[in-house]
């Protein structure tokens, strides 16, 4: 059976967090691989049977290095993941909607099937210190992220997608 496949990018924590809760919760329905955006590739989206994409909004737009892990796998897999399910989960100081949009171009393009409407988790960073600082994500959305991953991997555990 293929598994879940988490990708994501933080720089100051709010993201890791939500994609390792997002991994917790899969785990209890099935495999789990959780990677960094740089150093997952091609080979890990095609052994996979769906996805979460997870990363901050910075200044409007994904993350540099979910931009690169992007750029890197769009062509290799283009026509070879078509119909396998994702999600989005975006760690956003104010809004996160931009980056939300860009990320499901890229999904649409890879004709993936979004499974439910991006996450956003809002820490309202709006200083350049809060913006710079350690993120710690509230309980109550670590467990929206647990119950993210659970959803997946029971959905993929019983072939719904």
């Amino acid at each position: 059976m293929a598994g879940l496949l988490i990708v994501y990018h933080s720089r100051t924590g709010g993201s890791r967090q939500m994609a390792e809760a997002c991994a917790e919760g899969a785990r209890s329905e099935g495999p789990v691989v959780l990677l960094k955006a740089d150093q997952a590739g091609p080979d890990d989206l095609l052994t996979a049977g769906g996805y979460v994409f997870c990363c901050p909004e910075n200044l409007a737009a994904i993350s540099g290095a979910m931009k690169e892990f992007f750029d890197r796998c769009y062509y290799p897999v283009l026509g070879r993941i078509e119909g396998r399910a994702y999600a989005l989960m975006i760690c956003a100081g104010s809004d996160g909607q931009n980056a939300a949009r860009q990320m499901a171009r890229i999904a649409t393009g890879w004709r993936l099937k979004e499974v439910q409407p991006p996450m956003i988790v809002c820490t309202h960073a709006q200083t350049p210190e809060a913006i710079l600082a350690a993120k710690t994500i509230p309980p109550e959305e670590l467990n929206a992220c647990r119950d993210l991953g659970q959803a997946l991997g029971a959905g993929l555990a019983m072939g719904m997608f």
